[in-house]
């Protein structure tokens, strides 16, 4: 299992990560490094649309065979999609967090922000320390 996080994308301290969708929107999943972390995933209570979600707010659960975690939002925005896959099929999480194990999509309130997350090499230290 490569531990290796795509450097187009930003990350949180809470591992979640975020790509930039260059219309003022951005897609949500948690990291390679958090579902290797929780194990099997069984369960995901994905966030309602058009919520209004502020930065570090609780959105959401992962529920695995060892625990369950509370996902949290990245930055200050609305639900604009949830992966509904992941209602039939939640060890997308776990074959591909990066990818079709995305969480949700959001608008951002302030695009800017994205600035102030973690690249890659810095949620690398940050899970090195951690």
């Amino acid at each position: 299992m490569s531990n290796e996080n795509p450097s187009d994308l930003k990350y949180t301290k809470t591992h979640e990560w975020l790509r930039d969708n260059g219309d003022g929107t951005a897609t949500v999943g948690i990291t390679d490094h958090a579902q290797e972390l929780l194990g099997d995933v069984v369960y995901v209570e994905l966030p309602e649309l058009e919520t209004e979600l502020a930065a570090e707010e609780n959105c959401g659960v992962i529920e695995s065979v060892k625990a369950a975690s509370d996902m949290y939002a990245p930055l200050d925005g609305e639900v604009t999609e949830v992966n509904e896959e992941l209602d039939a099929e939640p060890e997308l999480i776990n074959s591909g967090a990066f990818g079709e194990g995305w969480i949700f999509t959001m608008k951002l309130a302030n695009p800017s922000d994205l600035d102030e997350l973690l690249d890659a090499d810095a949620y690398e230290a940050f899970c090195q320390e951690d």
